[in-house]
């Protein structure tokens, strides 16, 4: 519930919710630049992955053909692959959610189970690709049951109570 507060999916019953600075709700409606994944993603199962982030990328027609293929290509998938989504295996349907979040590099990247049915090579590969974009400057967030993601990628880890965001760790806290 809180990703899709952020997100600006739902609204919150009470507190205030900034993104980058800007206020939810006042200042903006959602946040402007975000690469997105909660649960499952929503595909066209009739169309290949590169037609369902093209389909995606015309929404705000900021990348090229050459820039989804390249995010397809970055998450492991092939570009030219003409198999309907309805036929990619769970871990690459994962991937190509993946793609489809970072496809626009994105100023904030919110990722629900980044690394649910992916394989040993594939959790590392996506594992650095996180680490890539954190390095181009996005803001990352990510729930995770896997305690290596959390290990791994986390400069500050939360803890969700009964509605309220504490602060768990810092890296500062050499955790």
């Amino acid at each position: 519930m809180l990703f899709r507060a952020i997100c600006g999916l739902i609204k919150p019953t009470s507190g205030t919710i900034y993104v980058l600075g800007k206020k939810l709700g006042k200042d903006i409606s959602f946040p402007e630049s975000l690469g997105i994944i909660i649960e499952s993603v929503g595909f066209w199962p009739h169309y290949t992955g590169f037609q369902n982030l093209r389909f995606l990328a015309a929404i705000k027609n900021i990348i090229t053909d050459i820039e989804i293929k390249r995010a397809i290509e970055r998450v492991g998938l092939d570009p030219n692959d003409k198999r309907p989504y309805s036929k990619y295996s769970l871990g690459m349907k994962q991937r190509l959610g993946i793609a489809q979040a970072i496809m626009e590099k994105p100023d904030l990247i919110i990722l629900d189970e980044p690394t649910n049915a992916l394989d040993e090579d594939g959790i590392s590969l996506i594992r650095n690709i996180l680490i890539e974009e954190k390095k181009r400057g996005a803001t990352i967030l990510i729930a995770s049951h896997n305690k290596d993601d959390i290990e791994l990628l986390s400069d500050c880890k939360f803890k969700m109570e009964q509605g309220c965001v504490t602060v768990f760790s810092k890296e500062s806290d050499n955790v």
